[in-house]
């Protein structure tokens, strides 16, 4: 009996240690994604511009990568490629941005670089993510204007 009562203590202190250390261990809740936003780094909104017009983008909270090979049949999730419509406005959240439209540049091979012939006047050049499927992605577009000498 007495053997019994000495182990009690202990028995009590490594359960409860345990304790401490499995909920030290369970994975605290991810912190809310970084909201998927997309913008052109050149040219800035209202420049005035030479043709070809050099245009440079970039984007944060999502990683920009070359659309798989083959026939895609599913989006990865988190990865988006460039899509740039020349005199276009955004287009919904969700919208297949149909590859071959004129309008619409596809950047399915990741790059985040483009020179265009643009003729002279003013163009609204739309920047916008799409997923493997061309499917754009909800809030990731941005519309500038610029004045093509």
């Amino acid at each position: 009996m007495k053997i019994r009562k000495q182990l009690v203590l202990p028995v009590l202190v490594m359960v409860a240690g345990f304790g401490v250390f499995a909920s030290a261990q369970t994975k605290k809740p991810a912190t809310k994604a970084a909201k998927v936003k997309v913008m052109f780094l050149e040219p800035k909104n209202g420049a005035t511009v030479t043709s070809p017009v050099h245009m440079k983008f970039g984007s944060t909270g999502t990683t920009i990568s070359p659309v798989p090979a083959g026939d895609v049949k599913e989006a990865r999730p988190g990865m988006t490629h460039y899509h740039v419509g020349i005199d276009q406005a955004c287009l919904p959240p969700g919208k297949n941005i149909v590859k071959g439209t004129p309008s619409w540049v596809h950047f399915g091979d990741g790059k985040d670089v483009f020179d265009s012939q643009l003729t002279p006047g003013k163009h609204k050049l739309a920047l916008q993510l799409g997923d493997d499927l061309h499917n754009t992605v909800p809030g990731a577009c941005q519309v500038i204007t610029v004045n093509v000498k």
